[in-house]
């Protein structure tokens, strides 16, 4: 005699879809590509060299594409606060830490 065993399974998948008509979360990266750990430029020439890097990389890497206006908007923000006189919300008043 032969026993037959049946068996379902059920297969639960989650996706979350991006809402239509709005950009996706840019990714914080914690490393380079490269593996090395991920750092601020540290003086205006550094700034300089990464921002021309971007400016590159927002053409051509297709990895970069999809958040092409989150960086513009961060640049716009950015310039906005360069030509100010005015803290940026993010720096903290003087004698404060």
């Amino acid at each position: 005699m032969r026993e037959i065993v049946q068996r379902t399974e059920t297969v639960v998948r989650t996706r979350v879809l991006p809402d239509a008509g709005r950009m996706p979360q840019a990714p914080r990266p914690a490393q380079r590509p490269s593996g090395q750990p991920y750092t601020l430029p540290e003086d205006a020439i550094e700034w300089i060299e990464a921002l021309a890097a971007l400016r590159r990389e927002a053409v051509t890497n297709p990895r970069v594409a999809p958040f092409r206006e989150h960086i513009a908007n961060a640049c716009e923000r950015t310039l906005e606060a360069l030509r100010s006189d005015a803290p940026g919300p993010d720096e903290a008043s003087p004698g404060k830490s």
